[in-house]
């Protein structure tokens, strides 16, 4: 149980600093009277989970998927987010236009690369999805729902293909 809460520790260490080390010149293009991070300055970008706005993903993904910004617009380029997948979710083959880093905060992801073996991600685990051509199906373990950290570095897409014959 011990090895459990050092690890829960150094998840939320790591995200922490990944959000607080988001530039911050980057949030003060946020000045369109919407809600957003707050800047101090030259200080770091801080956001609290009120503060966050959550919407539904691509309708393609499947239902009950959610996401917050945290930079950026998943929609029109580069970003960085927290997605929610309700537990037991689980989508088709697919590809993605861009590459996308991932970081699990809590639940167990889960991932399979067309003709390997799915591979099961925890919390504090990482996966570099790359863009392009790598065609995978996306799951979540049906014993809790799965939040992860992911950057984008173009807009999120999600593009179903069909099963290799």
């Amino acid at each position: 149980m011990r090895g459990r809460g050092a690890l829960a520790f150094a998840s939320a260490f790591v995200l922490a600093a990944i959000v607080i080390g988001q530039d911050a010149g980057a949030a003060k293009g946020s000045g369109s009277g919407s809600p957003g991070p707050k800047t101090l300055g030259r200080s770091p970008v801080v956001m609290q989970p009120a503060d966050m706005k959550w919407t539904d993903l691509d309708p393609k993904t499947g239902p009950g998927v959610k996401i917050a910004d945290i930079s950026g617009d998943h929609t029109k380029g580069a970003f960085s987010a927290f997605i929610k997948f309700p537990a037991g979710f689980a989508a088709p083959l697919h590809t993605h236009t861009n590459a996308v880093k991932i970081i699990v905060v809590s639940g167990t992801f889960l991932q399979k690369p067309e003709g390997k073996a799915e591979f099961r991600l925890g919390p504090g685990s990482y996966l570099f999805q790359p863009g392009g051509d790598y065609k995978h199906t996306t799951s979540c373990d049906k014993a809790s729902e799965c939040l992860i950290f992911a950057e984008g570095i173009g807009a999120f897409d999600l593009k179903p293909v069909e099963a290799a014959k």
